[in-house]
């Protein structure tokens, strides 16, 4: 790496920060990997028997992440930022590596999913398999433009006990991150369907709370959280000062219930993944599924600004 491109490296790093910090607009999550693929491909109009492996399953759904990285509604003026799955962070648009096409052409920040899935439930949680090869992909994902990083796991009951493992685990993992010089999106999500939702949802900030009091100072993460059912149930983790932002993934609910939710929460923003395909087909005429696009993206932004 020459000097200048660590010049270069620098001041994008800066300027991806101050859009997280301070930008309008919401987080593309164009993450869906290996288990979840063939659902997200079917949702979008192409069926398990119009491909035949792994390697041809993966390059519809790259085609699927370009069409709507590439599609003029899709710029940093409402979208600020982007997930991507490993895969689609190798590949390329147009033959350029998808992060530097989402900074350079649409001032996206790029971020990249690390976790390699779930462990078997325990304690009412979800926790993150090992990985064992965290720090090889966090170096790779330097050299490819990745601003930093989102890793998921679930808590399924309001058990004190698990929901302290979970943060754990998220935040030891998270610090790990930060050595790469990576912005970690720290992601416990609470399955939105569980009887003692609210109650898990008071346990995890109180217990996300205790991690960030005890963050060295300097050092910031991001979240990303099912929509609460209260109302600013997050807002003292929004205002936290290490704290860059809070996300909210969609967890399920249907768009226009996830963007209401959304809308009644100060200082969340949008993180979502199956809500933003909703509606969009491989099927569609570009100018279809552009105005598609452009109506959800709008939506999106409208409930991410509102609080």
């Amino acid at each position: 790496m020459t000097e200048t491109t660590q010049a270069e490296m620098v001041r994008a790093d800066a300027a991806q920060a101050e859009q997280m910090r301070s930008g309008d607009g919401f987080i593309a999550a164009l993450d869906q990997s290996g288990g979840s693929t063939p659902k997200a491909l079917k949702l979008y109009g192409i069926e398990e028997d119009a491909y035949s492996g792994d390697a041809e399953m993966f390059s519809l759904m790259h085609q699927m992440r370009a069409r709507i990285i590439k599609s003029p509604a899709f710029n940093g003026e409402k979208v600020i930022g982007a997930i991507l799955f490993e895969r689609t962070m190798d590949g390329e648009i147009d033959g350029v590596p998808t992060a530097e096409y989402l900074w350079k052409e649409k001032q996206v920040v790029p971020f990249l999913k690390v976790d390699k899935g779930l462990a078997d439930p325990e304690d009412g949680v979800k926790l993150m398999k090992p990985m064992p090869e965290l720090d090889t992909l966090c170096a790779r994902a330097v050299t490819k433009g990745i601003f930093g990083t989102k890793m998921r796991s679930v808590v399924d009951a309001a058990d004190p006990v698990g929901i302290k493992k979970i943060v754990d685990q998220q935040f030891e993992v998270g610090m790990q991150i930060l050595g790469h010089g990576l912005m970690p999106i720290l992601e416990p999500e609470v399955t939105i369907t569980i009887e003692d939702k609210a109650a898990a949802e008071d346990l995890l900030r109180d217990e996300i709370l205790a991690h960030l009091d005890a963050l060295p100072e300097g050092i910031e993460v991001m979240l990303k959280l099912s929509i609460p059912e209260a109302v600013n149930q997050y807002k003292a983790l929004v205002d936290h000062p290490k704290v860059m932002k809070v996300v909210a993934l969609s967890g399920g609910y249907a768009r226009e219930d996830a963007n209401m939710r959304l809308s009644k929460q100060t200082g969340m923003i949008a993180s979502f993944s199956r809500a933003l395909t909703e509606g969009l087909s491989a099927q569609q005429p570009d100018a279809d599924f552009d105005a598609v696009l452009g109506e959800t993206i709008d939506g999106i932004y409208q409930a991410s600004v509102a609080g």
